[in-house]
């Protein structure tokens, strides 16, 4: 049988990134990549306002259009691969990144009127303007005793869908009085390449609502119209009324206009679109009792669970939503703040001149920190130098570094902040298990599993768990492609695709039952301060940490002569 072939396109944060795949063996025969090109990075800012983070929907058209026609360019020049054989494409995207539209379906921003206008533009993801509307919805449906909390975590989050929409209205009405809808990133590009755009018609995504619209089947789908307008008066209006559906679907046929302009035949199924993490985590093999880790400057977490076995509600957690990552599966998002952004920050800031910028200076303190003990430095540190995503959801907490002594070195401190970042891990992995969701394995993707063995083996020693390494270094754009082939009809289920189109490097990282006891030793001690700096509700005593870490330094020492 000839080749098919499938297109995943992975918007993230600065690109866009357009991967065609041989549907029959995951096999990435091309690539290629669009730089955003308006703001800084792809970014929109505002000097007088830190929170502010939005994005030019013309990007997100421009990168469409560029990568792909580049990736299908380049494929051309590898034999046995036609344009007629593409047999569908996916899309992942940022997100919560809602995106104002006349009624009509049309992005503001694309309007002579709004084109500079900050307001009319993406809301990307990482915008925090809306952090006191935020905790308004949190507030009001604590009170209220609503239940959209419980499918979130217990809290909702500035970055989110609805807190962004009331900020508008409340600070750029005429953008809110000019918005017909507002649609996620994830569902506009589908149904922009698609002709189906318009927002009583166009396809909406579970990830997107389940996870950060509060949609969930048991309340009927979006909060109700009584609770938006008690946020503010007229956020009703912004509610759709189609059923959100999972990426297995279509949301339609790749319409003729963008088919020319990309080098494709008319015609070809696009799914429904996606978070990125969560199109990662299938493109890196998720299953049952599997926890992906897409890990980078930050972590996402995502793990899969039966629909058959009903699962309670786990506090801390990002999201549970039925079929967002897997169709017949609960999808489970926690994720940590801050990850590589901490060692980048310990690099940038605070490392001696000695170990050189940059590069070099991660490498220096990596080799040095790989030749410590566990606990031979006698510190630990809580990882919240960002605030803290999971099981806290609390943006406002901070780092700490505990036991340093006039003796403490920069690799001991940067060894200590790879293993806060594993103790941060192990707490999200114990949240699971404590609501019975099993964790058997990891499987870590992005450039820190691929480069750093140490980080690695500090993950796999404190987790107790095979850490294990994607196979491919574009799962995010993987998935979406897997979702594609699986839309189109080529693959029945999405785990049929997986089996044929992901695995993992040969190369897996072993618990070492010497450092599981001693980093066991000093989880105790990250619990104790995670407890008493984090929560409430923490009545032992913070009086013996300094001292337990001595000891723990003094029995690793004293074993090792």
């Amino acid at each position: 049988m000839a080749q098919q072939f499938a297109i995943g396109v992975d918007y993230g944060t600065n690109s866009a990134r357009a991967l065609v795949v041989d549907i029959a063996n995951g096999a990435e025969i091309a690539a290629d990549v669009y730089d955003y090109r308006r703001g800084d990075a792809g970014v929109l800012l505002d000097s007088s306002d830190p929170n502010l983070a939005r994005q030019s929907p013309a990007d997100y058209i421009e990168g469409f259009l560029t990568a792909v026609a580049g990736a299908v360019a380049k494929a051309r020049e590898t034999a046995g691969f036609d344009p007629q054989r593409v047999v569908g494409i996916g899309v992942d995207t940022t997100g919560s990144t809602p995106i104002p539209v006349n009624a009509e379906g049309a992005a503001l921003a694309l309007l002579d009127e709004f084109k500079d206008d900050l307001a009319a533009q993406a809301w990307l993801w990482k915008d925090h303007t809306a952090h006191r509307e935020a905790e308004e919805i949190t507030r009001k449906a604590r009170d209220g005793e609503y239940p959209y909390l419980a499918k979130c975590g217990g809290a909702y989050s500035s970055e989110w869908y609805w807190s962004k929409i009331a900020h508008c209205m409340r600070t750029a009405p005429h953008v809110a009085r000019a918005a017909g809808a507002w649609v996620e990133l994830a569902d506009y590009v589908p149904a922009y390449v698609t002709g189906n755009f318009h927002p009583s018609k166009l396809a909406r995504g579970i990830c997107g609502a389940g996870h950060k619209a509060m949609y969930h089947e048991e309340w009927g789908g979006l909060p109700s119209a009584e609770f938006l307008e008690s946020i503010e008066p007229g956020l009703s209006r912004f509610r759709f009324e189609t059923k959100a559906v999972p990426s297995n679907h279509q949301a339609g046929l790749l319409c003729a206009e963008i088919a020319e302009q990309v080098g494709l035949p008319a015609g070809i199924p696009v799914a429904v679109g996606a978070f990125d993490a969560h199109m990662g985590a299938v493109g890196s093999g998720c299953g049952e009792g599997t926890l992906v880790k897409i890990m980078g400057t930050s972590t996402c977490d995502c793990m899969v669970a039966p629909l058959s076995k009903r699962l309670p509600d786990v506090p801390g957690l990002c999201g549970i939503v039925p079929e967002s990552i897997i169709p017949g599966m609960y999808g489970l998002e926690a994720g940590q703040s801050a990850v590589g952004d901490i060692f980048n920050w310990f690099v940038k800031r605070l490392t001696p001149g000695e170990f050189g910028t940059g590069a070099e200076a991660h490498a220096k303190l990596t080799d040095a920190a790989a030749k410590l003990r566990p606990g031979e430095s006698g510190l630990v540190a809580l990882d919240w130098n960002n605030g803290n995503r999971t099981i806290l959801t609390d943006p406002l907490l901070t780092g700490l570094l505990i036991g340093q002594t006039l003796h403490t070195t920069a690799p001991e401190v940067y060894r200590a902040l790879v293993e806060a970042t594993a103790f941060g891990a192990l707490t999200i992995i114990n949240r699971m298990e404590e609501y019975g969701v099993h964790v058997a394995e990891v499987i870590v993707c992005g450039g820190i599993a691929e480069k750093n063995p140490l980080v690695m083996q500090i993950y796999a020693d404190v987790c107790k768990r095979p850490m294990k390494i994607s196979r491919s270094g574009q799962t995010c754009a993987l998935g979406a492609a897997i979702f594609g082939a699986v839309a189109a009809g080529a693959y029945q289920t999405v785990e049929a695709a997986q089996a044929n189109m992901t695995g993992v490097k040969s190369t897996v990282y072993e618990p070492i039952a010497a450092n599981v006891a001693v980093y066991s030793k000093l989880y105790g001690v990250y619990k104790t301060l995670h407890d008493a700096f984090g929560t409430t509700g923490f009545h032992g005593s913070l009086a013996g940490v300094m001292k337990e870490l001595v000891a723990i330094r003094h029995d690793v020492r004293r074993g090792a002569k």
